[in-house]
């Protein structure tokens, strides 16, 4: 993977999505489509894309249909702009470690492990302060750039 390649975290592709907070959404769309347009390398993992389609139509004021949901996970897992990174039993053996000797939250450990061994060390996410306790990841909050 190459060094400008930047996970993109759950929050940020809800915020993409979702209407509520204008300010959050409008930052947050504008990085999503430049990934789609390739003009960012983004990645995602199994996990985001999972817990995507699960905050989109249980946790938000104004959920998703699933269909609608189906939709916004399936066109980033299709896209070949987007990175698509996965996890395995020795990838959660890494988490458990990482969210044991940094007190991150286990799901936080899990996406900063998968993308460590993809060689990714960035993430865009609105939790910076649990991400940026985990050793050779980098934590950017976009709405804030």
């Amino acid at each position: 993977m190459s060094d400008d390649t930047i996970v993109v975290d759950t929050n940020i592709v809800v915020y993409a999505y979702d209407t509520f907070d204008k300010k959050k959404h409008e930052s947050c769309k504008a990085l999503i489509e430049a990934g789609f347009r390739g003009e960012l390398k983004l990645a995602v993992s199994n996990q985001i894309l999972a817990e995507l389609f699960f905050v989109l139509t249980r946790k938000l004021k104004n959920p998703f249909s699933p269909e609608d949901a189906e939709a916004i996970v399936t066109g980033i897992a299709d896209s070949t702009n987007w990175t698509k990174i996965s996890y395995t039993h020795e990838t959660t053996k890494k988490a458990v470690s990482i969210s044991k000797n940094s007190s991150a939250p286990f799901w936080d450990a899990l996406i900063a492990a998968t993308a460590l061994e993809n060689d990714i060390s960035q993430i865009f996410t609105e939790n910076t302060k649990d991400f940026e306790k985990i050793q050779k990841m980098s934590a950017k909050n976009p709405m804030k750039l």
